[in-house]
């Protein structure tokens, strides 16, 4: 039987270490390549094709979901499955924006990993139990919430704004002009109401894009 290949995305190597552990144990999977940063993970896609990428959302420098979003960007067939700690809808909606197919919280029990990397392996998607319910409830709320708005670029320009990041080095890590960044920089304000920058860093902090620790961290 052909065994499952995953690429592993997280940049803790303890953690990388303990969940490479977990899915070992199933015979039908193996881990054949990790990565702790955005450029490892897109250059680790290309050289290995996984049949399921695992990543983190948080990464150092920009997101894992702006890595799904690159990966995706060459490969329309890849199999992303977001495995975070973060359950706020906000990081949710804009994971399946970016292409994802799956989301999982790192609360979840392992047989829910599991499940999951089998699922979209097969070309299935696949969510924890406490983010359909936390997707539900906002369905129930009812309205459009405050950054649907935004896409996932839009979103991840947001989360490094809120984080202290300058536009130059926001510019560096998204391999974009920084013209391009001011620009959005300034659309994002005007879609979502901000009225300066602490307000889109409250904003931000509000939605749950950003932990409290994080802000005006390099």
């Amino acid at each position: 039987m052909k065994k499952i290949t995953i690429l592993l995305v997280d940049d803790h190597p303890i953690v990388r270490e303990g969940y490479r552990r977990l899915l070992e144990l199933s015979p039908e999977f193996i881990v054949s390549a990790e990565a702790q940063t955005v450029v490892e993970a897109y250059e680790a896609y290309k050289l290995h094709k996984p049949d399921v990428v695992i990543m983190d959302v948080t990464l150092v420098g920009v997101s894992g979901i702006e890595a799904t979003r690159r990966i995706l960007d060459i490969d329309k067939s890849a199999k992303v499955l977001i495995f975070s700690m973060h359950a706020q809808t906000a990081f949710v909606l804009k994971a399946f924006e970016a292409g994802a197919r799956g989301y999982i919280t790192k609360g979840s029990p392992p047989a829910e990993l599991i499940k999951a990397v089998e699922v979209i392996a097969e070309g299935g998607r696949a969510m924890s139990e406490d983010i359909s319910k936390a997707l539900a409830a906002d369905r129930l709320r009812g309205g459009p919430q405050l950054l649907d708005e935004l896409s996932p670029r839009e979103m991840e320009i947001l989360r490094l704004i809120a984080t202290g990041a300058s536009s130059e080095t926001i510019a560096d890590l998204l391999h974009l002009s920084v013209k391009t960044v001011r620009n959005i920089h300034y659309a994002v304000k005007a879609k979502i109401g901000a009225d300066n920058d602490a307000h889109l860093v409250l904003l931000a902090l509000a939605a749950g894009i950003i932990p409290a620790e994080n802000l005006f961290t390099p």
